[in-house]
């Protein structure tokens, strides 16, 4: 009789042993010859040489199996312990699964462009209205690398530019006053990654969320580097934030045109940049609109009647700019 040690790194131990380790129980009920002990991540089995080899096989393709889904059916251990191929859950545009085992999957047809443009180019901007996917879809191509292990880390940033509030007055030391800022990228992966697995992930630094300022300095190897809202960035921010792209790096750079929160004598470096490298070989450029919005349906209304209102008032500046003229023309003509 030999014992071993089988460690779970891969998938976070609650999801794999079930609710009250009923997965585990059945497991355990499938290999009555063996002695199973699991505590945390760390499987032990005592018992005969043979029977343990069979385990721990399928207990590294039952393992496998809750990494990509996300879930672990009794069904599931049932067909992969038998040695039967378990019913395919994937479709064809699946990126990841959702923590409760729902597929992600790209819900527009420019969303599925964003996908495609990911598997072309290294770097790649999108950019479109609040609520139509950028991020979200930029954030589960990058779970699915990690989860591949095409990649060794993520990196998710956002400029600090304060959206009508100011930082400074919020409570707490810099990491307390930024992390509300961040909060929407901690939802996205909220949603792909349990919750166990990701602070794992974010305090071994294989999941990494900061300002912009941090990136500086930095050469960022086998990683998917996320840069949001990035609208509100300078030209020399953008700029910084491009040429820290390593070896085996693919950069997304995400923004909304129409939602700038820099001062008005500013430059969005978003818009200098999609000048600049207008046409540069192995950059992708996928422009979101009001069809590709996948919040409640009242979102795509709220962008419809502030894109009415902004054209509304352009035509107003135009239309007093233009009786100026006439006016200034008029009174020269007098004279």
């Amino acid at each position: 009789m030999i014992e071993k040690v089988i460690i779970l790194e891969d998938v976070d131990p609650i999801i794999f042993y079930g609710v009250n380790n009923t997965n585990m129980q059945l497991i355990k009920a499938l290999y009555p010859k063996l002695r199973i002990i699991a505590r945390g991540n760390v499987i032990k089995v005592l018992g005969d040489e043979e029977e343990m080899a069979a385990f721990e096989e399928n207990i590294i393709k039952l393992e496998k199996y809750c990494a990509e889904f996300n879930s672990l059916k009794e069904e599931v251990i049932i067909d992969i312990i038998k040695g039967n191929a378990p019913q395919a859950e994937k479709s064809g545009h699946v990126i990841v699964f959702s923590v409760t085992g729902k597929p992600i999957i790209p819900r527009s047809e420019n969303q599925l462009k964003l996908v495609e443009a990911f598997k072309k180019s290294d770097l790649v901007f999108a950019i479109g209205p609040a609520g139509s996917g950028k991020t979200y879809t930029a954030i589960a191509l990058a779970v699915r690398a990690l989860k591949n292990k095409e990649i060794k880390k993520i990196i998710l940033s956002r400029p600090a530019v304060e959206a009508g509030e100011k930082l400074g007055f919020l409570p707490g030391d810099m990491k307390e006053k930024i992390d509300p800022y961040l909060q929407p990228l901690y939802d996205a992966l909220q949603d792909m990654i349990p919750a166990a697995k990701l602070q794992e992930y974010m305090e071994n630094n294989i999941i990494q969320i900061a300002p912009l300022a941090f990136m500086r300095g930095r050469t960022l190897n086998d990683a998917v580097v996320i840069l949001d809202e990035a609208q509100n960035t300078s030209t020399q921010q953008i700029k910084m934030f491009l040429t820290r792209m390593g070896m085996n790096t693919k950069m997304f750079v995400t923004g909304d045109i129409t939602q700038i929160d820099l001062p008005p004598s500013q430059t969005s470096g978003l818009i200098q940049a999609l000048h600049i490298l207008k046409g540069v070989k192995g950059i992708s450029v996928v422009e979101m609109n009001k069809k590709d919005i996948v919040r409640h349906k009242l979102v795509e209304h709220i962008v419809e009647a502030y894109d009415k209102y902004d054209k509304e008032r352009k035509e107003e500046r135009e239309r007093l700019k233009a009786e100026k003229e006439t006016e200034k023309e008029t009174n020269n003509q007098t004279l």
